[in-house]
């Protein structure tokens, strides 16, 4: 059995206007993630994320590229303390 993980993620690029928070919403639910997305005023995402560590780094890998019309310059991954988040949400 894997152990869960958690990570917080800093997206920076062409992240936002671009359908990246409905896409990484639906990736995390497709891994059986757990979580939240949300834009941040400076123009990047911020993603809190939590899984089997299996689906955890590919989930990572798959925000490196988002959705076709995103660009992703820069993930800063920042471990995280395991929550009870009991599903993935988009926040406003």
């Amino acid at each position: 059995m894997s152990a869960e993980q958690r990570f917080d993620l800093v997206i920076s690029g062409k992240v936002q206007g671009v359908g990246y928070r409905y896409s990484v919403k639906h990736k995390a639910e497709s891994l059986g993630i757990s979580g939240f997305v949300r834009n941040q005023n400076d123009g990047s995402v911020f993603v809190a994320a939590q899984g089997e560590k299996p689906a955890m780094e590919h989930f990572v890998r798959w925000c490196y590229q988002g959705p076709p019309a995103a660009f992703v310059r820069t993930i800063e991954k920042i471990p995280g303390t395991i929550e009870d988040f009991r599903n993935f949400s988009i926040l406003y």
